[in-house]
């Protein structure tokens, strides 16, 4: 019985550490998508950086809970000379389920500026 106990334990641990690993990689993974999409919409030629923001505002939104996306903000940026819209989202990083520290997750997505 103590062996069984001592097993479980070390495996529950090790069980809840990868499921937690799981939820961090899938709210980074969603929070870049989220940013690269909303920067390819505030980069098209009847588009604002600040429709940029507001798109990706709208699809964290969709796909994990509103705190993610209270710090979103978009500009225009020069990379090697070419103008792109750029779109950097602060959000908590996942540390007990959702819940965690805000802002210490930083993702950014770029998106080429179309001419118009």
């Amino acid at each position: 019985m103590p062996e069984f106990v001592l097993v479980s334990v070390l495996l529950l641990t090790l069980f809840l550490g990868l499921v937690q690993l799981g939820i961090a990689l899938h709210v980074r993974t969603t929070l870049v998508a989220c940013a690269a999409e909303g920067a390819r919409v505030g980069a098209r030629a009847d588009r604002t950086p600040a429709d940029a923001a507001a798109a990706t505002r709208q699809l964290v939104t969709r796909a994990l809970p509103a705190r993610f996306a209270e710090d979103v903000v978009a500009r225009p940026e020069l990379v090697g000379g070419a103008p792109t819209v750029a779109v950097e989202v602060r959000a908590p990083l996942p540390v007990v389920g959702f819940l965690g520290p805000g802002r210490v997750l930083v993702v950014r997505g770029h998106a080429l500026a179309e001419a118009g």
